[in-house]
């Protein structure tokens, strides 16, 4: 009898002996480990929450007119692209369900085609939306080192800027040019755009639409993860067949949901305050590690330090965080075997959290 897919275990829950350790704490674990925001968002973004005429009806899959204008103007105010957001944009539940639901519904519009390109340092479900829809999935370290017979096979190619869990920063321009010259669509994850310290936040659109699409979410730069609410951008012609898939598949941000991410998506203060939140908390977490005898860098966006394991040994130095300091950490391996030498810790605990663990180790 063959076997069928069987499901691997997901990374996070792979964790269980690892918080078991850091739980021994008076106080408990101090969860580095998932990205998940912790700090509130906007209240007239919660109050925006309870409006009974949008809950009352079915909302519209490609996102209200409203929510498609503010997600353009926030494109054009914030990372500095135009699109339209009658022709070029559209909502989507969360952009986890994004990435791993569209290469099935590429693999339907171009069948001949059988191969997802994605980053060889990066968030799983880039790999898994592709064994998912029975594809191949194809990992590189750099656009330049792709295989042309592997280019010729694929569907499309994943970008991240800032990268998770790396928070390296790529040259979009040159991602969609690389794209474009071989007729492969371009997905580029910019979920964490608002969250660069090393240059200006930007966007693939700013190298133009044709080709392309930009992939956003609210989850971290409103702290609204819950809420599960995100946009695509770009390809004209990509964005309508991926709206009209979207629409028989029965994808559609819940209606209260898609009016309070026109307020949050019109507000940049909370945006700015979060980002100076996040380096703050990074630095501390800098700190910490240095007592441990660990050596991070600040990264160049998005909120996570990476840095290597004594002696390359990930899950060794994550039960060494665990017992001395009560943090919780991911092993590099969860981002791919081009990793398995590395940690992620998330600045995503408030700042008295992080202070225990900084008190834990002498701080």
């Amino acid at each position: 009898m063959t076997k069928g897919f069987v499901p691997p275990p997901y990374p996070y829950d792979r964790l269980d002996a690892v918080i078991a350790v850091a739980n021994r704490f008076d106080g408990g674990a101090v969860d580095l480990s998932i990205g998940t925001p912790c700090d509130p968002p906007p209240p007239e973004v919660i109050a925006a929450l309870a409006d009974p005429v949008r809950a009352r009806g079915y909302p519209p899959s490609i996102g209200t007119a409203a929510l498609r204008d503010a997600a353009a103007r926030w494109i054009a105010r914030r990372l500095g692209a135009e699109v339209d957001p009658a022709t070029q944009l559209a909502a989507c539940v969360g952009t986890k369900e994004f990435v791993a639901s569209v290469p099935q519904y590429l693999k339907l519009r171009t069948p001949d085609r059988d191969t997802v390109l994605y980053p060889a340092i990066s968030y799983p479900t880039y790999e898994m939306g592709a064994t998912l829809a029975g594809l191949r999935a194809v990992p590189y370290l750099s656009l330049a080192d792709i295989n042309p017979a592997d280019a010729e096979r694929a569907l499309c190619v994943w970008v991240n800027s800032p990268g998770n869990p790396t928070g390296e920063l790529v040259d979009l321009g040159a991602a969609a040019a690389w794209g474009r010259s071989r007729g492969i669509p371009v997905l580029s994850d910019e979920c964490y755009a608002e969250f660069s310290y090393a240059a200006p936040p930007t966007t693939i659109l700013r190298a133009g639409t044709a080709g392309v699409l930009a992939v956003h979410s609210l989850s971290k730069r409103d702290n609204f993860a819950g809420a599960r609410i995100g946009f695509y951008a770009g390809d004209e012609e990509l964005v309508h067949y991926l709206r009209e898939v979207r629409k028989h598949a029965g994808l559609m941000p819940p209606g209260p949901v898609q009016n309070a991410a026109i307020v949050a998506l019109n507000d940049d203060a909370h945006v700015d305050a979060q980002r100076a939140r996040y380096w703050s908390r990074m630095q501390r977490l800098r700190d910490i590690l240095a007592v441990l005898g660990l050596s991070a860098e600040m990264p160049a966006g998005a909120f996570y330090l990476w840095f290597a394991a004594p002696e390359g040994k990930a899950w060794g130095c994550a039960n060494m965080l665990a017992e001395r300091a009560g943090i919780v950490s991911s092993p590099g391996e969860f981002y791919g075997s081009a990793s398995t030498g590395f940690l992620r810790l998330a600045a995503v605990q408030p700042d008295d959290r992080i202070e225990l663990a900084a008190r834990r180790v002498g701080l």
